[in-house]
């Protein structure tokens, strides 16, 4: 589904992300693991368009998206949830969510609502509650809700954990293995891997802009390296 090559993103002369090879298939979940600095969020941001790459590929279901804008990929059915639990604070909690289904008819936004509901019932209580009044932890999780109501093939995100009680950790969670089931791929990327390995198949250990180890959740979380990330 998502394939990338040689992916080199730079900030000034600042190289994010250096020769990054990954690919990702339909239903699998894949971890990017790394501290603050290694490269994960330039390498989302390269993935949705928000920057561009210097150099590499980014091809998705077989077409290559370099040239295309962030709104064209979103068109495509790539999603994204980013870090911070950016909301629109004056904006419902409903209104948050089904934002990210403008482009479907009316009928299914209902649907897609009402399945975000049954993913996440606080949605229903809260529904015409400002998004901005929530907790922390909330908010997150009507940012997730707004990026799977687009009913995206592939869905990013960053730091989806960051900050969160381990109540809303278990939720997110359960989001992303509904999601599993339903066929969607989705690349996360964590400093605080220990949750996100649960749940993710694969993962790569970035470093300095660079995949440094890779393989399977059970295989990344037995290398000594991982620890620097538990």
């Amino acid at each position: 589904m998502l394939s990338i090559r040689d992916l080199h993103v730079a900030y000034g002369g600042t190289r994010a992300v250096d020769g990054v090879d990954l690919d990702i298939v339909s239903g699998q979940t894949v971890l990017l693991i790394g501290a603050n600095g290694a490269g994960k969020s330039s390498l989302i941001n390269a993935v949705i368009g928000l920057v561009r790459s210097a150099r590499g590929q980014i091809s998705f279901e077989g077409r290559d998206i370099g040239a295309l804008s962030s709104d064209a990929r979103a068109r495509l059915g790539i999603g994204y949830a980013p870090e911070g639990r950016r909301v629109f604070a004056s904006m419902s909690v409903k209104d948050n969510v089904l934002a990210g289904a403008v482009r479907l008819p009316a009928w299914e936004q209902g649907r897609r609502w009402d399945g975000m509901v049954a993913a996440f019932p606080f949605l229903a209580e809260r529904q015409t509650q400002p998004a901005g009044e929530l907790s922390g932890g909330q908010q997150q999780l009507v940012a997730i809700a707004r990026a799977i109501s687009g009913a995206p093939k592939l869905l990013l995100l960053d730091e989806p954990f960051l900050g969160l009680a381990p109540v809303w950790i278990q939720q997110i969670s359960a989001a992303v293995r509904q999601m599993q089931d339903e066929g969607i791929a989705v690349l996360m990327t964590e400093q605080m891997a220990r949750p996100a390995l649960k749940i993710a198949h694969y993962g790569h250990v970035m470093r300095s802009g660079q995949i440094r180890r890779s393989g399977t959740t059970t295989e990344i979380r037995g290398e000594a390296l991982a620890q620097e990330y538990l």
